[in-house]
């Protein structure tokens, strides 16, 4: 099934955009109400500050950050188990893409860097804009918005297009984060996904008017050919661009319990979270996220999107 939405193209030019500070605006979109968990008992959500946050990530801060992956291997060596039946259920659902001005050839707008603290450390993770009826909605590794044992990020930030330290369409804050409860509270790979939802900015933008937002999917057959996109930070990657992996994926035969996938890929820590694109290219339907690998092995798993996953996504784009 395939559903639609009212495409709002949004245009910003690089020089515009790159002097603008970009934070939050206050009240002018509602913050997730307590009843959004009744509504769906499988989805944790969390009301963040977003007040000086955008101040707070400095140049110096962003490039000390600490790899979420750091996080992301502490929850795969916890070793916790999920059915794969719980995983897949449904019919297949996708949203079409956002649109907005054309990426440049080095950098996809839509796709960008996630910066958090947790703990009182400063994390580093990618993210990716997605369609949304708030047209303010991140995807990113659960890891990179709860730990999987019920901490939650604070001064939560996303910076599309990242580049060498440039931000050509500014530094968003976010004013919430969704989880799945089975990763929030349990650390289950096999639910590793959030959803942040951005604050708009200054003069009122909205996130995805400015840089666009890839379709989603959930409830896909399993092997099918991915593109993957992050921001990967260990040697021989230095985090400052944006890097990307292609290939069909198959299940993870050591935890096969996960019910994951991984498809060949050499990104490393500050890759996490970034988006896994069905097809060739940044235009493909988001299917899952960079979730883990394993040492010495060049693949790079994720979750595959089902039921739960979809409904974290339906709550926190219609906050």
């Amino acid at each position: 099934m395939i559903r639609t939405r009212s495409l709002v193209s949004g245009f910003l030019s690089l020089s515009a955009a790159a002097a603008l500070t970009l934070c939050a605006a206050g009240g002018a979109t509602a913050a997730p109400a307590a009843s959004d968990e009744k509504k769906n008992p499988t989805v944790v959500s969390a009301v963040l500050d977003s007040t000086g946050v955008a101040e707070y990530w400095t140049a110096d801060r962003m490039r000390q950050a600490v790899s979420g992956e750091v996080l992301g291997e502490k929850a795969r060596e916890r070793g916790n188990r999920s059915r794969v039946d719980t995983v897949k259920k449904g019919k297949s659902t996708k949203i079409k893409a956002t649109r907005a001005m054309a990426a440049t050839e080095k950098s996809v707008k839509h796709i960008g860097k996630v910066f958090f603290v947790m703990g009182g450390a400063n994390y580093v993770c990618s993210g990716n804009a997605v369609t949304s009826d708030n047209k303010s909605t991140v995807s990113t590794a659960g890891h990179c918005a709860m730990d999987g044992l019920g901490q939650k990020a604070q001064k939560f930030a996303f910076v599309p297009a990242y580049e060498n330290g440039n931000r050509p369409y500014g530094t968003w804050t976010a004013r919430a984060l969704y989880a799945p409860r089975q990763w929030s509270s349990g650390g289950n790979m096999a639910y590793d996904t959030a959803f942040a939802v951005m604050a708009p900015d200054s003069t009122g933008r909205l996130l995805t008017n400015v840089v666009g937002g890839s379709g989603v999917a959930f409830n896909e057959d399993s092997g099918e050919y991915y593109t993957s996109y992050g921001y990967p930070a260990s040697a021989p990657f230095n985090g400052e661009t944006l890097r990307s992996c292609a290939g069909t994926a198959t299940p993870d035969t050591n935890n096969t319990a996960f019910g994951t996938q991984g498809i060949p890929c050499d990104m490393n820590g500050g890759s996490s979270g970034g988006p896994w694109l069905i097809g060739s290219g940044s235009d493909g339907y988001q299917n899952s996220v960079n979730s883990y690998g394993y040492k010495g092995s060049k693949v790079l798993y994720g979750p595959q999107w089902g039921d739960v996953i979809e409904a974290t996504y339906e709550i926190a784009e219609a906050s």
